[in-house]
């Protein structure tokens, strides 16, 4: 999602907010890049596709027809007679009269359908352990965890907080949670104490489940201390639950008890209640400008319906056949749509994988596909620059023939990046569907078809089926084809957040105040003249040159582009004469050596491919560059160093010393013309 590859990835959707503070000209987004190339899904694939092109003329044809048709995929203990209740915009209530449980529609129905045997994870942790984990078992697991859950106290409508690596143990949470209506809150095992202890305090947590700690980049990685020091600031949290994964030496408090033993103690039978569509199934905290996290609010019905259509359809899963592999974080949202609730309401098989993409080696990840067979890999376009980096050799070494559909998702994709995915990894016949969505909007919302779509490299196309999606100008008009602006959403969607917990003014200031009844994603966008959709980054990295908005993901798929770069990132620094200056900063590739000839080539290679408005005025080859846990770029740390500001907040990097090596090599940039 010294560089953390992965944690990963996808989490790019965890982004800044907004409207909070961005600050766009009145000018439309440029639009730069022409892509010509065009790449047909295979015909055998388009023949057996879960969903055709009929799906799109369905969907405009009766848009709440064809929610309540795939709100039919799932398993209702009540079946809901109303598809949507808009009566108080902006909060939508979905499938309202209908009830379920999710936890059930992901685990027990498949058992009581003959599947129990299945595999439903292929556990692979970082140091060679494996575990198979079928259907019938992850039933049991989480029936036992529901009733050790109930034993602790907790009831319908509390809130636990789970703060785990990636072990089966955090998938047996999340459904606990879910099999008896209680709101999960999880947190990224990479975070501070301090974000913990905000998450907690926020949500009102009554019980945190964690570990001794997580396997990465080959030794044991603590987790508990965090807690301990966080949980030990409220009187409100009753007790502990502590997984052991590591062995390693932890304190230990009253509230405590291991997971191991409340659960071991528990019955393997638990029968699920089924609560309203609308119930809270979980809290998910995104990062905001103001500094306070949101709490992002997913309720149940209409959260699972679009969260398990869009893995059905954009996949094109086969659950008797494919393994599926997200390669994200439980704590992103990408782990909790396409990890937990939408393979495992599908039947599907997948890999989960504790560790980072280099531990013990640079072709891990590819060692995995060829192991378990992985037909359908979802990663983020910051691990598929990594691979790149590390070299086409390393994927070249290992089976990748399983392959049939590759996903990305995080931030938009460049075309380098995307076209070298399908070459290296997919061999040239996999589908690459380049999804859109945001912890938001809860599930996929713009992203190809693999049995429809004729892909272009870098675009994610257009809406799904049921989805309203467009582009428009500064006072919320539609842009004609070729034009640019900003991504809107039109019509509500089953998974789209509720509310910002706790807080449903800022849940309107900060989505639906800036477009009056379009949801406001805060990202740039454009559509080619054939109406794609091409997504530009957050409005607030779109930079204003001599009066032209130039879009820094532009500038950076022009960079890497070019043989010689890796990864890019780009900012605008302030100017006197253009009012903001490009600045890039680059990642060579291994063959690669820094020389102000190759500076000159990058700044010139840009020019040619943009226009000279667009030519970098200083290039600065880097070792890394600055990222989170979670695999973003935080340009707003470049930008203080390309304007000799003092640094701001560097606690969520990843490593804080890659900032040192990067203040180090300013002095040599490059800043001809």
């Amino acid at each position: 999602m010294a560089r953390d590859t992965t944690d990963t990835l996808g989490a790019g959707t965890d982004t800044a907010t907004p409207g909070e503070g961005d600050v766009v000209s009145n000018e439309s987004l440029a639009n730069l890049l022409r892509e010509e190339r065009r790449f047909a899904p295979p015909a055998d694939l388009a023949a057996a596709a879960n969903v055709k092109a009929e799906a799109y003329e369905q969907a405009k044809a009766d848009r709440l027809g064809f929610w309540a048709e795939q709100a039919r995929r799932l398993t209702w203990a009540t079946e809901p007679t109303e598809t949507l209740d808009w009566s108080n915009p902006p909060f939508a209530k979905w499938f309202a009269d209908g009830e379920l449980n999710v936890a059930y529609n992901c685990v027990d129905r498949h058992v009581e359908a003959g599947n129990g045997g299945r595999v439903a994870i292929h556990f692979e942790g970082e140091p060679g352990d494996s575990r198979a984990i079928t259907y019938a078992e992850l039933k049991d697991e989480v029936s036992r965890a529901a009733n050790a859950l109930l034993e602790l106290g907790v009831r319908k409508g509390d809130r636990v907080a789970v703060y785990l690596p990636m072990i089966p143990e955090a998938v047996f949470a999340m459904l606990a949670c879910a099999r008896i209506g209680a709101a999960h809150s999880v947190v990224f095992g990479g975070f501070s104490a301090d974000a913990i202890a905000a998450r907690i305090a926020d949500a009102d947590a009554k019980v945190v489940i964690t570990s001794d700690g997580g396997y990465r980049r080959g030794k044991p990685s603590a987790l508990k201390p965090a807690v301990d020091d966080a949980v030990a600031r409220f009187d409100t949290v009753e007790h502990v639950v502590v997984v052991r994964r590591t062995g390693q030496d932890i304190a230990w408090n009253d509230r405590d008890v291991w997971w191991h033993e409340v659960t071991g103690r528990q019955s393997a039978e638990h029968t699920p209640e089924a609560f309203d569509a609308e119930h809270p199934l979980f809290i998910l905290y995104t990062s905001g400008t103001t500094g306070k996290p949101k709490g992002i609010l997913h309720t149940s019905g209409g959260y699972l319906t679009q969260a398990s259509y869009t893995h059905h359809a954009v996949f094109d899963l086969k659950p008797e056949t494919d393994v599926y592999w997200c390669t994200a974080d439980i704590g992103w949202v990408t782990g909790h749509s396409y990890i937990v609730y939408g393979p495992l309401s599908n039947g599907a098989t997948q890999v989960l994988y504790e560790g980072t993409p280099d531990t013990p080696h640079q072709g891990r990840f590819w060692e995995i596909v060829q192991k378990y067979g992985v037909s359908l890999l979802y990663t983020a376009p910051t691990a598929i620059r990594t691979f790149m980096k590390w070299g086409d050799d390393i994927p070249a070494k290992f089976d990748l023939s399983s392959l049939r559909v590759l996903g990305s998702v995080g931030e938009p994709i460049n075309p380098e990046a995307w076209m070298w995915y399908r070459e290296n990894i997919g061999k040239g016949k996999c589908p690459i569907v380049d999804t859109w969505w945001q912890t938001e909007t809860g599930a996929m919302m713009i992203a190809p078809l693999p049995g429809v779509t004729h892909t272009k490299p870098g675009s994610a196309q257009r809406a799904l089926p049921g989805i309203s999606a467009t582009v428009v100008d500064d006072e919320g008009h539609e842009v004609p084809d070729g034009g640019g602006g900003y991504l809107v959403l039109t019509e509500p969607w089953p998974s789209m957040l509720r509310t910002i917990w706790g807080d449903d003014q800022r849940f309107l200031d900060t989505y639906w105040s800036r477009y009056e009844g379009k949801y406001f994603a805060g990202d740039g966008a454009k559509k080619d003249d054939d109406g794609d959709i091409w997504l530009l980054g957050r409005v607030d990295d779109v930079m204003l040159v001599s009066g032209h908005n130039i879009s820094t993901t532009e500038v950076e798929s022009a960079l890497v582009s070019h043989p010689s770069v890796a990864e890019a990132a780009v900012v605008g620094a302030a100017d006197e004469t253009t009012g903001q200056a490009i600045v890039a900063f680059v990642i060579l590739r291994g063959t690669a050596a820094e020389s102000d000839d190759l500076v000159a080539q990058l700044r010139n290679h840009v020019g040619s491919a943009l226009g000279p408005i667009a030519k970098p005025k200083r290039v600065l080859p880097v070792a890394e560059l600055p990222k989170t846990r979670s695999g973003k770029i935080m340009r707003r740390l470049l930008r203080d160093i390309a304007e000799n500001r003092e640094l701001g907040d560097v606690s969520t990097l990843t490593d804080s010393s890659v900032m040192d090596l990067i203040q180090t090599k300013l002095p040599s940039a490059s800043s001809e013309d």
